[in-house]
């Protein structure tokens, strides 16, 4: 009974799923209505044929009438015609129609993948994701183009197939339907045992996509700690089960197209048997028989059709399954109904009593911030420091709201960021990550984003300011050079002050710089901090840094530790307080000495 229950429970859940996509076939139904007429014209082709060849048979060859067969084998040739004209509208109006579909789910996936909010990204690795919007969207392609529509078309071509032969002859129809229960058997077997396989493949290039996106992408770091051959046997036992889940699908499909050609063969023994028996006896025609046999072979072409595109189907199934999972990811980070929208934003910032966790659950989550209360005013030059671990990074996050906090607040000119534009919001910072994301494209097109409003003079004025003219002039096409997949044909000090020169080209009122130094050596460091002192100047700046000495000019400082801001202050308010602040600087400023002196020893 159980067993039973789950069947009727995974149909309904296909219907549901076959509804939902169904719903991506309605814009284009008059495509889909003209696909319908061609099938049916195909189908009424296709029945004539035979019909056709019976009559040429018994009237015409037989009694020796030359010019009516030369009539009927033109109107034979225009039922050829009929058919290979259908044949061609119906599959360039379904494929035109699956291409408008698939483009229209990838980019709804886009769409909701752009509003998801960073928390997703940290649970679901991005070759997972790619495989929805690549493999997954083109098993959806199959379903509209040779699927869901033309199994219509078998139906028809099947229905017309057994109405034609029960009335030419049923007894001999009935005989040809001998075979039909050995069909439903071998379609019923192999329905149950394929559904699973699909299913099981699907995942199986999920797992290898999220794998090869992510050994490729640290290939460096693989070489480097000389784990090839461990990567190499992982990969070698994920593509090992992908090989196996598709041989076991083969298996089926080797059984079940023999299986269904024995059959038909079969139907077609039967016929002669008893059709011959019954043309000796004058009780039937050839023509007949020989159209029976023609009908015969159709009748099972179409049965072998539905099988195969119920493969298609369930192939489908698991991948829209999969897609729309994705898509009814609920939007954790979401812009307001009715946003505040203030006539000017001058970027002062509250943080009042914030309290957040990662994935927090539970009566008592894991909290990385406790209780942070503190102030940023317009113009104000503010740095962040603290332990790796004590939440630096977290409040830029919740600032630009790629998380929102459990508890408390954060406040952008006395209005709660929960209730601005999200636009609006980040668009008032401009970021500057260690880790500098740069895109395919121009040195140019990597400064502006695509804003037109950042003209070339701006982009110059930029790359100016923050010194990153003088090596993008060196480069071959200067501005208009190509950058490589994630800058790396570019230095990491070259990445970094190109990702300055983005963030002055934005011009925004707040710069926040998130270890933005620490990766670069102390001459570009040192051409940097001369940049940063003119770009800081009128702009509310926040700073997260490891090196102290990047912000001992700040206006105040804030010391974070496990979760708390402990201290806050001017550097040399901090000093004479002896506590984390000191602590840090005097850790620095050892190491550094030591540093110092290991290299005069040099």
């Amino acid at each position: 009974m159980a067993g039973q229950d789950d069947e009727v429970l995974g149909k309904a859940y296909d219907a549901q799923l076959m509804r939902r996509l169904l719903r991506y076939l309605r814009p284009y139904w008059r495509s889909v209505v003209v696909a319908f007429v061609a099938i049916t014209a195909g189908a009424l082709a296709a029945l004539a044929q035979p019909y056709l060849m019976k009559v040429a048979i018994d009237r015409y060859i037989a009694g020796g009438r030359v010019a009516e067969l030369n009539r009927l084998a033109l109107l034979y040739f225009v039922v050829l015609a009929v058919g290979f004209a259908s044949e061609y509208l119906q599959t360039w109006t379904l494929q035109l129609t699956g291409q408008r579909v698939m483009f229209d789910l990838r980019t709804a996936i886009y769409g909701h993948l752009q509003q998801l909010d960073l928390q997703y990204y940290d649970r679901n690795p991005v070759g997972r994701l790619m495989t929805r919007v690549t493999s997954d969207v083109d098993a959806l392609n199959d379903l509209f183009t040779s699927g869901v529509i033309t199994i219509f078309g078998d139906i028809f071509t099947l229905a017309g197939i057994m109405i034609v032969m029960v009335w030419m002859n049923w007894q001999l129809a009935l005989v040809a339907f001998a075979a039909l229960p050995l069909i439903v058997l071998v379609t019923q077997w192999f329905r149950r045992n394929v559904r699973q396989s699909y299913r099981v493949v699907r995942g199986l290039i999920a797992r290898i996509n999220a794998f090869l996106q992510e050994n490729i992408t640290g290939m460096a770091t693989v070489q480097l700690f000389r784990r090839e051959t461990l990567n190499f046997s992982r990969f070698d036992d994920i593509d090992a089960q992908y090989r196996d889940a598709n041989l076991q699908s083969v298996f089926y499909y080797a059984v079940f197209y023999p299986a269904i050609e024995a059959i038909s063969s079969l139907a077609s023994a039967l016929i002669i048997w008893y059709g011959g028996g019954r043309v000796l006896q004058n009780a039937l025609t050839l023509g007949a028989l020989v159209a029976f046999l023609q009908y015969s072979q159709r009748f099972f072409r179409p049965i072998s059709d539905m099988s195969d595109k119920f493969n298609v189907m369930q192939a489908a199934m698991a991948s829209s399954e999969r897609i729309f999972k994705l898509l009814d990811e609920p939007v954790a980070v979401r812009p307001p109904a009715e946003p505040v929208r203030p006539a000017r934003l001058d970027g002062h910032i509250v943080f009042d009593h914030v309290w957040f966790a990662y994935g927090a659950s539970g009566s008592e989550p894991d909290w990385v911030l406790r209780d942070v209360t503190f102030e940023v005013r317009p113009g104000q030059r503010v740095g962040i420091v603290g332990a790796t671990g004590s939440g630096k990074t977290t409040l830029i996050n919740l600032l630009l709201r790629f998380y929102d906090v459990q508890r408390g607040r954060i406040t952008v000119d006395g209005v709660d960021i929960r209730d601005l534009d999200l636009s609006e919001l980040r668009g008032l910072f401009s970021l500057v990550l260690q880790d500098v994301q740069l895109f395919s494209g121009t040195v140019a097109d990597n400064i502006r984003l695509g804003q037109a409003r950042i003209d070339d003079a701006h982009v110059r004025r930029a790359a100016e300011a923050v010194h990153a003219a003088p090596f993008i002039e060196r480069l071959p096409k200067g501005y208009e050079s190509a950058v490589a997949e994630r800058g790396s044909t570019l230095s990491v000090g070259q990445k970094q002050l190109l990702s300055f020169a983005r963030a002055l080209a934005f011009d925004p009122r707040v710069l926040i710089l998130d270890e933005a130094t620490s990766s670069v050596d102390t001459e570009t460091e040192l051409i940097i901090r001369d940049a940063l002192h003119v770009l800081m100047k009128g702009r509310t700046t926040i700073a997260i840094a490891h090196r102290l000495s990047t912000i001992q000019d700040m206006d105040q400082i804030l010391v974070l530790h496990k979760g708390r801001l402990r201290e806050s202050g001017t550097h040399q308010e901090l000093l004479a307080q002896r506590g984390i602040y000191f602590k840090l600087f005097e850790l620095q400023y050892k190491s550094q000495r030591e540093t110092e002196s290991s290299a005069s020893a040099l």
